[in-house]
């Protein structure tokens, strides 16, 4: 490999991670529940937010896999479990934030999300499980899943029942993929930028797109 060739290379490694901390920093700052999504209208909602987590340690933070893998993970920028069922049917539905900095980085991401038949298991490890919500609420996010009902000594692994995954593209990728290229059922955009910008939580824009990423979303009302 020439020596510019290795420069140019390392360039896009540098510029890429920049990106995903400047991602996940923000992120950070994020809510429990995805900003613009509104509460269920049937009284239990458990939202926590897995990714980034404010424990530095990486096996403390949830992730993806396929079953019976014991290597191959998904460790999206940024995830949110939305817990239901019951103790003896948990499940989870998950919303998924992705900085993508090029355009192979993209294909790459996406096709961990892709529709398949193979079922997508979300595992919580259990330092996640027995740590406080959040800074101010002691709750330990087991109680709050709502379907624990004692505590854990065990990784949760719940199946995933539903997801939808927000992309974050450079501007000119983001151009480029709005007018040449077509989303799939569970896939949202938006510039890199959007999703960086000093309280991109509260932007109405932002909001506005999220309110979308959910099932309830398909029904013209819910009963």
């Amino acid at each position: 490999m020439s020596y510019k060739l290795r420069n140019l290379l390392g360039y896009y490694m540098r510029s890429s991670q920049t990106l995903d901390s400047l991602v996940k920093q923000r992120l950070k700052l994020w809510p429990q529940r995805p900003p613009g999504v509104k509460p269920s209208p049937y009284g239990a909602d458990a939202w926590l937010r897995g990714r980034p987590s404010d424990d530095t340690r990486g096996q403390c933070h949830p992730f993806l896999k396929l079953p019976g893998s014991t290597r191959w993970r998904t460790l999206p920028d940024g995830l949110w479990l939305h817990f239901g069922g019951n103790s003896v049917e948990p499940f989870v539905d998950i919303f998924a934030i992705e900085a993508c900095g090029t355009l192979q980085n993209l294909l790459d991401k996406r096709s961990r999300f892709a529709a398949s038949t193979h079922s997508l298991l979300a595992v919580c490890p259990v330092p996640w499980l027995l740590a406080a919500v959040m800074a101010g609420d002691p709750t330990p996010r087991w109680k709050a899943t709502g379907v624990l009902k004692h505590e854990p000594v065990l990784p949760f692994v719940l199946p995933v029942r539903d997801m939808h995954v927000l992309y974050g593209l450079k501007k000119a990728h983001y151009a480029g993929f709005a007018r040449h290229q077509l989303p799939h059922a569970h896939e949202y955009f938006a510039p890199i930028e959007a999703l960086t910008a000093e309280d991109s939580d509260k932007d109405p824009a932002m909001q506005a797109l999220l309110a979308r990423a959910t099932a309830a979303s398909n029904f013209l009302s819910l009963p």
